[in-house]
């Protein structure tokens, strides 16, 4: 009756094994067919865009104007910034599209092309 057991025990790690083999297998499928109509994009111009991202942001001046914030009073009279909330985005989306634009050549897209 061990020798079941233990056979029992084996054939259940096994099919336990595969049943995560497949499941991985399913996850990188899924991800291909969520990624099978997105643009390729080449490592070397993802590092360049993560550089001008992070240089136009970290190089972007915020001002006061451009949140809104709320202040309240604290239990022990300090004065504490309760809500902060930055309102322009347009300009800081607009920077960094400047960036971008400013380091890469923007070709016409054959399909959005109207000129005839």
């Amino acid at each position: 009756m061990s020798e079941t057991k233990e056979m029992l025990e084996a054939t259940v790690k096994g099919l336990q094994d595969k049943v995560n083999q497949l499941n991985m297998d399913l996850k990188t499928k899924q991800q291909e067919l969520q990624d099978v109509n997105k643009p390729a994009m080449s490592v070397v111009t993802y590092a360049e865009l993560e550089d001008i991202i992070g240089n136009t942001i970290g190089d972007y001046e915020f001002e006061c104007g451009e949140f809104d914030y709320e202040f309240n009073l604290g239990y022990d009279n300090k004065l504490e910034l309760n809500d902060l909330q930055f309102n322009d985005h347009y300009n800081l989306a607009e920077a960094v599209m400047k960036g971008i634009t400013n380091h890469f050549k923007v070709a016409q897209d054959e399909s959005t092309n109207t000129e005839q």
